[in-house]
């Protein structure tokens, strides 16, 4: 789940790091009411979507009077601000960040992350601060100091003091800097943090150690855990598609494919979406139907594919284990009858009651390609939507 620049930075005042002064502004009014109240300057007008490269995009604007600030708001509020992020349609903006400017002596990087390959926390920080993280690995990777934490160990301060050295810190800094690393860290662990990320980290003219951006996306399966962070969901940034199916337990991502792919279990949905692509197709979604879904369930799936207008083919890949293979063919024969599928359907079934689920998807009358494996299913969804 992904919270706004500042839901962030509140969060982060709780673990004692140094953000700038802000508020939150709905209105072109409270912009500026926002701006006078908290004094000073210079100030500056934030777009508040869930994506980055707002600042690329025209969604982040230095002010340096009320009336400039005025007219930011004015522009930015109520745009469809469109990064490399959002795609080209792009994200309405509803809502704005005021914060107060400071002078930059220095941008940094820094982002708390699990390593898959070691199952640990990894600390990367950077001099190369303010441009994508992406970017500075391709061309620099040698600026990307990375420090990997012993979860029996846990953050110890020679960790700060390595990141903040690696990263060119001196004097009063280094110390500053440390206990800000140590501050991300508790936070990313004790808020079950997916990516916690500062891009810039700032060190200002008056030597101090400040988080300009914040990005921190937490783990929807713990949020349980914490309901104020669940609090912090904000439906606007979701597609319908996306709140239709958190209503029925499913796990949907609209892609910009052409492949609608409906799977049971998120390994095996990223593993289909690979095989589409590499036999030279573009999946449409991500969609995880989970383990126990029902018929009703299978056919709400169905009808959230086809509401994407550019699918041109489904594969269904279901591996039956706490979900049989019966019930997933009842559900897509369901489905199909009832919403008059149109768009080729390809299907893949395997495992508990696979050979009942191939006998009612035969004798359903539907036109509908089975697949005897996963690359066969792959090859027959790419060829149905170039065909269609």
């Amino acid at each position: 789940m992904n919270v706004h620049e500042y839901q962030a930075k509140e969060l982060m005042k709780e673990f004692k790091m140094k953000v700038l002064k802000g508020a939150v502004a709905n209105s072109v009014d409270e912009a500026v009411a926002a701006a006078k109240e908290m004094g000073g300057n210079v100030w500056v007008v934030k777009a508040q979507i869930h994506a980055g490269g707002r600042g690329k995009g025209g969604g982040v604007k230095l002010a340096k009077s009320l009336d400039e600030v005025k007219q930011h708001a004015q522009d930015i509020l109520g745009m469809n601000l469109v990064t490399h992020q959002t795609g080209p349609e792009g994200k309405k903006v509803l809502k704005l960040l005021i914060e107060q400017g400071c002078e930059i002596e220095h941008e940094y990087y820094a982002g708390v992350v699990l390593d898959r390959a070691t199952g640990k926390i990894t600390f990367m920080a950077s001099s190369e601060g303010g441009v994508d993280i992406e970017t500075v690995a391709a061309q620099t990777p040698e600026k990307i100091i990375k420090v990997a934490i012993d979860p029996a160990v846990g953050f110890s301060p020679y960790v700060g003091r390595k990141l903040a050295y690696g990263i060119g810190l001196t004097g009063d800094a280094v110390a500053q800097a440390a206990k800000f690393f140590e501050g991300l860290y508790r936070l990313y662990i004790e808020k079950d943090c997916s990516i916690a990320e500062i891009n810039p980290l700032v060190l200002t003219k008056d030597q101090e150690i400040i988080a300009l951006d914040a990005k921190l996306n937490f783990d929807a399966n713990a949020l349980f855990r914490h309901p104020d962070i669940e609090r912090l969901r904000d439906p606007s940034e979701e597609s319908e598609q996306e709140l239709e199916a958190g209503e029925f337990g499913l796990s949907y991502i609209s892609l910009d494919g052409n492949i609608g792919c409906l799977v049971n279990g998120a390994g095996l949905a990223m593993a289909t979406m690979d095989i589409i692509k590499l036999h030279g197709g573009s999946p449409a979604n991500f969609l995880d139907v989970g383990g126990g879904a029902d018929k009703e369930a299978v056919k709400k799936a169905f009808s959230i594919i086809l509401q994407d207008e550019n699918v041109k083919a489904i594969l269904v890949n279901i591996f039956g284990g706490i979900m049989k293979c019966d019930i997933i063919a009842e559900g897509i024969v369901a489905a199909a009858k009832e919403m008059s599928l149109e768009v080729p359907l390809v299907v893949r079934l395997e495992g508990t009651n696979v050979s009942l689920g191939k006998k009612i998807l035969k004798e359903s009358g539907l036109s509908i390609t089975a697949a005897e494996d996963l690359k066969d299913a792959a090859e027959k969804a790419v060829t149905a939507a170039k065909e269609s």
